[in-house]
């Protein structure tokens, strides 16, 4: 492993475009709060699905999907290359320390290296049918069908969701989309996926974390539920302590709250931090979050991120409660495939740090367009009209960087 610097002409983009261009699995991100931006590309063209187990695994990147039953169909992007790119979007000047350096006699490298000089736009591989976009009608009835399943007893909340379809424009490049994000959601977990053999790029800037433990062993993960629009009806941002809230959000967001300390207390985990519910904002929104910390270390429980990660997805916040019948809801009567919407991804032991994210406010682009997806919480208290705004409001996120 070498460290070195560099500066670049838009270094990452040329390898973004290299890499898809010789069918390399390759990831980008950046973690909320922070100004470093990471790349990492596998060599292996056809990355394995594995069960994540943290204290198993060397250096790369998860990305699961929604539906990941026995937990082993999660892919793996081994991290062959990895660079750190300091925050800058000069890119004449584009700083970057290669941390994971392959031989210079590697195949592999030198294919990647030759494949610069003539790579092509981002999309040009993409192959594969692009589904309809949800209509309004056919979400309404989903969520009016929800209600009275939720009245008749049969679950307490179940999260559907819908899908929006934007062409792409032809200006568009990953990278300056990419860092746009970053800047536009500075709290929020900015990710680019490449997978060529499946033919498909997402893209997003997720709010909610699903589980971390970094480098000192602190395990984190969150309640994040309850939406509501961060403007005002004049357009003036609102202060989050001046947020109201109505009793279907609080509902729904101590549902999720529950869950995670029931899954706390089945591991018989009892010494834990949590820190509030608290008004937070997430681009054009706000949301109730909870936040919980254990020290796996003074509890002597290094596996603790794998056992959650194994316990938590999929979350109340994208799945429902109870789980099971909730997920059987969706999978019966949501008309489309969420695929790796609501899923989860992240770093895997970069820097002896794992940071798993809920794939939210994300867009799958292939063939041209860019499929966006966006969910809500039904409760016994929706209102299907107010539930759509809510998912249009979501689909902003990404949107307005399509226009």
């Amino acid at each position: 492993m070498t460290t070195t610097t560099s500066k670049t002409n838009n270094y990452r983009q040329t390898l973004w475009n290299a890499a898809l261009s010789l069918g390399l699995p390759t990831a980008m991100w950046r973690l909320p709060k922070q100004h470093t931006k990471h790349f990492l590309t596998s060599f292996l063209k056809e990355p394995e699905q594995i069960k994540i187990e943290f204290e198993e695994l060397g250096p790369g990147f998860a990305f699961s999907p929604f539906i990941n039953p026995e937990g082993n169909d999660t892919y793996f992007l081994k991290a062959d290359l990895h660079y750190i790119f300091s925050d800058t979007t000069n890119y004449e000047n584009e700083v970057f320390q290669e941390v994971i350096s392959p031989s210079s006699l590697d195949p592999s490298f030198i294919e990647l290296q030759k494949a610069r000089l003539s790579a092509k736009p981002f999309f040009y591989t993409q192959n594969g049918a692009v589904e309809e976009a949800t209509k309004k009608e056919d979400f309404i009835e989903e969520v009016e069908t929800a209600i009275n399943e939720i009245e008749a007893g049969n679950f307490k909340k179940v999260v559907l969701s819908r899908t929006k379809i934007i062409t792409i424009p032809n200006d568009f490049e990953i990278v300056s989309v990419f860092d746009k994000l970053c800047n536009a959601y500075p709290n929020a977990f900015v990710s680019a996926v490449s997978i060529p053999s499946l033919g498909i790029v997402w893209m997003g800037a997720t709010p909610e974390t699903l589980v971390s433990q970094d480098a000192q062993g602190i395990f984190r993960t969150m309640a994040l539920a309850g939406t509501q629009s961060a403007y005002d009806a004049d357009g003036n941002l609102i202060k989050t302590s001046e947020a109201m809230w109505r009793q279907k959000e609080i509902e729904e967001h101590a549902l999720v709250s529950r869950y995670i300390v029931s899954c706390l207390k089945k591991i018989r985990v009892r010494e834990f931090e949590e820190e509030g519910p608290k008004t937070v904002i997430a681009g054009n929104l706000m949301h109730l979050r909870m936040d919980y910390s254990v020290d796996t270390v003074e509890i002597n429980f290094p596996e603790m991120a794998t056992v959650m990660l194994d316990l938590l997805h999929p979350t109340s916040a994208v799945c429902g409660m109870p789980k099971e019948p909730a997920k059987q809801f969706i999978l019966a009567n949501e008309k489309y495939n969420r695929e790796f919407y609501s899923g989860f991804l992240g770093p895997v032991n970069i820097q002896q740090e794992s940071h798993i994210f809920v794939n939210l406010r994300t867009m799958k682009l292939q063939n041209g367009v860019a499929t966006l997806y966006a969910g809500c919480g039904i409760t016994a208290d929706s209102s299907a009209e107010k539930e759509w705004l809510e998912t249009e409001m979501k689909l902003q996120t990404l949107g307005k960087f399509l226009g």
